[in-house]
């Protein structure tokens, strides 16, 4: 069920979104400073393409980053997280209306929860 979920997904705009989180990630790692942002553009990219069957879960890191992560967020937000969680957000509310693409818009809510705090997660396929 997760394969034709994914299929239909990636027919229905899924492969639009990964292409722009992959582009995305391409150019923030032209620069060193860049680097950890376009790192992260690649982990929601790998989400935006196979959303079904995969969750994002907190690492569980043995030194205690938290306060890295949180900067890393923070900074992740103001310069270009933000615009990603909107348009999210905006999908997964159009795609909720219709019972139809009801998973779909939950996908989307999702991919908005990893664009708040990409930093300090992980995605987890089951």
């Amino acid at each position: 069920m997760q394969l034709l979920l994914n299929v239909l997904w990636m027919a229905l705009g899924g492969i639009v979104i990964f292409l722009i989180y992959m582009i995305t990630g391409l150019v923030l790692c032209l620069t060193i400073i860049g680097i950890p942002w376009g790192i992260q553009c690649f982990k929601l990219a790998v989400l935006a393409l196979f959303p079904f069957g995969s969750e994002s879960i907190p690492k569980q890191d043995a030194n205690n980053d938290a306060a890295l992560h949180f900067l890393a967020n923070v900074i992740w937000l103001i310069f270009g997280g933000l615009p990603l969680v909107i348009v999210h957000f905006t999908l997964g509310l159009v795609l909720c209306l219709s019972i139809i693409f009801l998973p779909f818009g939950l996908q989307h809510f999702k991919m908005m929860r990893l664009g708040f705090t990409p930093f300090g997660r992980t995605i987890y396929d089951f």
